[in-house]
């Protein structure tokens, strides 16, 4: 059997990153799918899906950094569907479960928002072990 799904789209919100007990990272966002096409009479129509995507581990740690409302992503991964009670009622939600996240925004630093676009976080330096000059 195969479970598998590939969306390129952008965020509709900032990611909300979460810890879990376990400690690890997990990340829930909505990205938009959009298609075009012209109908009988020729007018342009245009219609948009959104698909709730939740990504663990280091990854989400990474999406949560860099990631941002209107960011250009491919998302690889399954397609899983929850049970969940509300006001007494049986409800479902199907959202995707990422295996690989790829940032394709090709903007410069200069042009994504203010702080939404920061130099990766190393702990004190530990388990650096290069020396501040290139040696060719």
């Amino acid at each position: 059997m195969l479970n598998k799904v590939m969306i390129i789209g952008n965020l509709g919100q900032d990611p909300e990153v979460k810890e879990l007990s376990s400690g690890s990272k997990m990340a829930k966002f909505s990205i938009a799918t959009s298609e075009k096409w012209r109908d009988k009479a020729g007018e342009q129509q245009e219609k948009t899906e959104w698909h709730r995507v939740t990504v663990f581990g280091a990854s989400a740690a990474n999406c949560g950094h860099y990631l941002f409302k209107g960011s250009k992503v491919y998302v690889e991964g399954k397609i899983e569907t929850s049970q969940y009670e509300k006001d007494g009622e049986t409800r479902y939600s199907t959202g995707i479960i990422a295996q690989r996240v790829q940032f394709l925004d090709s903007k410069k630093v200069d042009s994504f928002p203010e702080g939404a676009f920061a130099k990766p976080k190393v702990p004190d330096g530990k388990g650096q072990d290069f020396d501040d000059e290139i040696p060719f």
